[in-house]
C-alpha cells in the first residue's frame, strides 16, 4: 500500500475496537497491519449484528469494518509453544507490537515488553488500555463507555443541567475511535524518533487519558475553580450573553447551530438573512457591550422568526454567509454531506474477492490532499499459510503448525 508508513510492519494483538482502530489507521497510512486472531474464536467483534437499533444484514460488518480493514488476518494461538514461537518470528520482522491485553495476560502468554524486546530490541510496543500502565487500577479492564465517556468526565459534561439521567455516548465505538486515532498518532512519534536517534519507546495510550485531553479545556476550568463543569439545560440553548452562540429549533423540528463568538461582527447580516433588519437598527444592540446586556431579548426575536421556516429554508438563505454556523445533522445526512464526500471522509472500498464495491468512513488525515486507499477487511486466518511463507517457512510448518493446533 502507498503512504506514509509504508514499509513499517505492525503486529497487532487485539481485539474490540480501541486498539483495532490504531491498527486500522496505520493501514490507512499505508502499513502492513498483521492482526493476530485465536484459531477458534477470532476477535469478539466479528460476529458482532446489532448496533443500538440497527440490525445488520448480509456479510457486512460496520464494527469489524471500522477497525480492521486493510489489514492482514493471522490464525494463531499464542498459548501454545509453536504459536507463540510463530508469533516471535513475526515481531522479528516488524517496526510495532500493538496490543490491548491487560498486564496479567501480556505476562502469562509471554508478550510483555521483555518477550519482545528480546527478540526485536527495536521493535516499538504500544499499549492502549482503560486506565494506563501506573495507579491502583492499571490492572482493570474497561471500554469507552467507562473509561473514556465517565470517568473522565464527558458523560455529565455532555449532560443537560435539567436532565434527569446521563447522556450516552453519541454512536458506538465514539471513544475508542478517538482514541484509537491518538494511539496511531502515538506511534508515528515514535517511529520518527526511533528514526533519528536509535530510540525504540514503549507507548501507552488509555482511554482515561484519552477522555480527559477531550475535555480539558473544562477539566483546567476545574483546576482554576474547583468548580465542575456545568452544561446548559436541555433545549435550544443559548449563550446567556451572545445569541449568536447556542442552537436554535426550526419549523419542522430540526435545529441550527449557531457558534459565532464575535457575536457583535455577525449580528447585523444574520438578523438581515433571518428577516429581521430592523434587529440589527435597534439601539438595544447599537454595541458589543449593548449586545451582550440584551442578549435574552435578541434571542426571544431570532427563536421566533427561526422556528418559523424549517432547516431547508434556513440552508439557503445563510448559504455563503460569513458566520460560522451548521445545520444539525443525523449520521444519514453525514454520509451525504457533499464536504465530507469532497474531503475523502468517505470513500469507496473495492472488495474484488466478492466482486463489489462498498463505502467506509476514512481516517480524517489527508496526505498531499488525497484521501487514503482502503482495502477491506480480512477474512478471518486469510493470510496465516501466506505470512508463513514469507517468513521463509514451508508447507512442511505449516502443515505442522496445524497439526499442533498453533493455527488454524
Amino acid at each position: 500500500m502507498s503512504g506514509p508508513m509504508r514499509g513499517v510492519r505492525v503486529l497487532e494483538v487485539a481485539q474490540w475496537t480501541f486498539v483495532p482502530a490504531a491498527g486500522a489507521v496505520l493501514a490507512d497510512w499505508g502499513a502492513d497491519v498483521i492482526k493476530v486472531e485465536h484459531p477458534q474464536t477470532g476477535d469478539s467483534q466479528r460476529g458482532l449484528r446489532q448496533l443500538g437499533h440497527i440490525t445488520i444484514e448480509g456479510d457486512r460488518n460496520p464494527v469489524m469494518e471500522h477497525a480492521n480493514r486493510g489489514k492482514r488476518s493471522v490464525a494463531l494461538d499464542m498459548s501454545t509453544p509453536d504459536g507463540h514461537q510463530l508469533l516471535m518470528d513475526i515481531a522479528r520482522t516488524s517496526d510495532v507490537f500493538l496490543t490491548n491485553f491487560l498486564p496479567d495476560a501480556r505476562k502469562k502468554l509471554g508478550i510483555d515488553v521483555d518477550d519482545l524486546r528480546t527478540v526485536n530490541p527495536d521493535i516499538i510496543y504500544a499499549r492502549g488500555s482503560a486506565y494506563g500502565p501506573l495507579g491502583p487500577d492499571a490492572g482493570t479492564g474497561g471500554y469507552d463507555m467507562t473509561g473514556f465517556w465517565s470517568r473522565a468526565g464527558g458523560a455529565l459534561g455532555s449532560t443537560p443541567s435539567d436532565m434527569d439521567g446521563v447522556v450516552p455516548q453519541p454512536g458506538p465505538a465514539y471513544g475508542d475511535s478517538i482514541g484509537g486515532m491518538t494511539i496511531a498518532g502515538g506511534i508515528a512519534a515514535a517511529l520518527f524518533e526511533r528514526e533519528r536517534t536509535g530510540l525504540a519507546r514503549v507507548v501507552d495510550i488509555s482511554l482515561l487519558g484519552v477522555g480527559v485531553w477531550a475535555s480539558g479545556v473544562a477539566v483546567n476550568a476545574a483546576l482554576a475553580s474547583g468548580e465542575p463543569w456545568i452544561a446548559n439545560p436541555a433545549g435550544a440553548n443559548v449563550a446567556p450573553n451572545n445569541p449568536l452562540v447556542g442552537f436554535y429549533r426550526t419549523a419542522d423540528g430540526r435545529f441550527l447551530s449557531l457558534s459565532m463568538l464575535q457575536g457583535f461582527r455577525y449580528f447585523g447580516e444574520f438578523c438581515t438573512r433571518v428577516g429581521l433588519p430592523e434587529l440589527a437598527e435597534d439601539g438595544r444592540f447599537a454595541s458589543h457591550e449593548l449586545l451582550a446586556r440584551n442578549a435574552a431579548d435578541a434571542i426571544t426575536a431570532l427563536r421566533t422568526a427561526i422556528a418559523a421556516e424549517p432547516l431547508g429554508h434556513w440552508r439557503t438563505a445563510l448559504d455563503g454567509f460569513a458566520g460560522q454556523w451548521a445545520a444539525v445533522q443525523n449520521t444519514a445526512e453525514v454520509a451525504l454531506d457533499p464536504q465530507v464526500r469532497a474531503n475523502g471522509n468517505i470513500v469507496t472500498v473495492e472488495d474484488a474477492d466478492r466482486g463489489e464495491c462498498y463505502e467506509l468512513v476514512a481516517s480524517p488525515v489527508m496526505f498531499d490532499e488525497a484521501s487514503p486507499r482502503l482495502t477491506p477487511m480480512p477474512e478471518f486466518a486469510a493470510h496465516t499459510e501466506e505470512l508463513i511463507l514469507e517468513l521463509g517457512g514451508d508447507w512442511d510448518r505449516i502443515l505442522a503448525l496445524k497439526e499442533s493446533g498453533a493455527i488454524a
